[in-house]
């Protein structure tokens, strides 16, 4: 009678152990979910990212996974549109086999996600924008690791007028991510007493920059903030160099710095970047020298600022993880990453401040130039 008892609630811990598991988790494996950009004018702003997220998990789970639980990324593409950011998240959450959704590409794909990913209660990490819409009003599903757009479009006018330019214009995507960047310059302009002196805009996924040339050209500005994405900012200066421009440009770090040069080819020394991850071919950074071990190992040998971003958001969602135990939860997952500080969690040279009341990791912000090899100066 007392085995039959024993093997009763054996089986009853059994069977409520896996009503209660949370989707995307079992003995073996937690899966999640991504909607980026993987074909299209943005394409390598999802494909540079997933590499080194997906390196650094091919490197954990070389080692066992997590409390012996191997890490699945499901990526789908959403060609960098809000309507078909929105589609992939509710059929990601619709399977009921993904625990948390991972490295969203873009203000408004993450802006069309999170109605959805908030109502089904399912954490969303590591977006890759800085958009304020992500990080106010609080919302205890979102963890983001990089720096907001305030705070790089204030380190980045603070740059600007300290040498001098002040005759300041804004190219910018005409979307949420755009209106995004572009409110975060008039911000930082207006703690300078200092006005924007002309604006121009380009549709998302377009190349179409001939108004905005127009319009920038009369202006003759000293220096142009573009907050687009690498296709667009790309057509857009050498559309301007065509036309005999001769002043700056500044972009925000989500253009996508290495796609950025690699389309301006000879024509993209000197144009500005400001970055929200260290240095990648800094053999002093911590995270840097274990992000090129990874992916060399992996194979990959093309090292840029948005694998390194993908390769420290998935280090820090590991970390999480494991803190969490081996009985792993979304609330436990989400209370574990909330004790995640500089005095807990060495970051190899990337501090991550979470708290329960703050889930915005890092205000880092640093400004790179592409030199005359196409590669970066910082």
């Amino acid at each position: 009678m007392l085995i039959l008892r024993t093997i009763i609630v054996i089986l009853f811990l059994l069977i409520t152990s896996t009503v209660h598991a949370d989707n995307g988790v079992t003995d073996r494996k937690i899966v999640i979910g991504q909607s980026a950009a993987f074909t299209g004018p943005a394409a390598q702003l999802g494909i540079q990212l997933n590499a080194g997220a997906k390196a650094y998990f091919d490197h954990v789970n070389a080692v066992g996974g997590v409390f012996g639980r191997k890490i699945e990324i499901v990526s789908l593409d959403d060609k960098y549109e809000a309507d078909i950011a929105a589609g992939n998240t509710k059929q990601l959450i619709d399977s009921d086999e993904v625990f948390a959704l991972f490295a969203y590409v873009g203000t408004p794909t993450s802006n069309a996600a999170l109605p959805i990913f908030t109502k089904a209660k399912v954490p969303f990490f590591a977006p890759f924008s800085g958009a304020p819409s992500l990080r106010e009003p609080f919302n205890k599903l979102i963890f983001n690791v990089r720096a907001g757009y305030n705070d790089e479009t204030e380190h980045l006018v603070d740059r600007l007028v300290n040498t001098g330019l002040k005759n300041i214009a804004v190219f910018y995507q005409n979307d949420a991510y755009g209106k995004a960047g572009l409110a975060g310059v008039e911000r930082a302009l207006k703690k300078l007493s200092l006005p924007i002196i002309e604006t121009a805009t380009v549709e998302r996924n377009s190349v179409d920059v001939a108004k905005a040339v127009d319009r920038m050209i009369a202006k003759k500005p000293d220096v142009i903030i573009q907050v687009s994405a690498y296709a667009s900012s790309a057509a857009f200066i050498k559309e301007m160099h065509k036309r005999s421009y001769s002043g700056q440009f500044y972009n925000l770090s989500f253009v996508g710095s290495q796609a950025l040069s690699d389309v301006l080819g000879n024509q993209g020394p000197g144009v500005v970047i400001s970055q929200v991850v260290p240095f990648p071919w800094s053999n002093s950074n911590a995270v840097v020298a274990e992000y090129a071990k990874v992916m060399n190992k992996a194979g990959v040998k093309d090292l840029n600022f948005s694998s390194l971003e993908g390769f420290i958001d998935a280090k820090i969602f590991v970390e999480g993880l494991r803190r969490a135990g081996q009985n792993l939860t979304r609330e436990k997952f989400i209370a574990a990453l909330e004790t995640m500080n500089t005095k807990n969690y060495d970051g190899g040279g990337f501090d991550v401040n979470f708290s329960p009341t703050n889930h915005n990791a890092s205000k880092f912000v640093d400004m790179t130039v592409i030199s005359k090899d196409g590669k970066f100066k910082d």
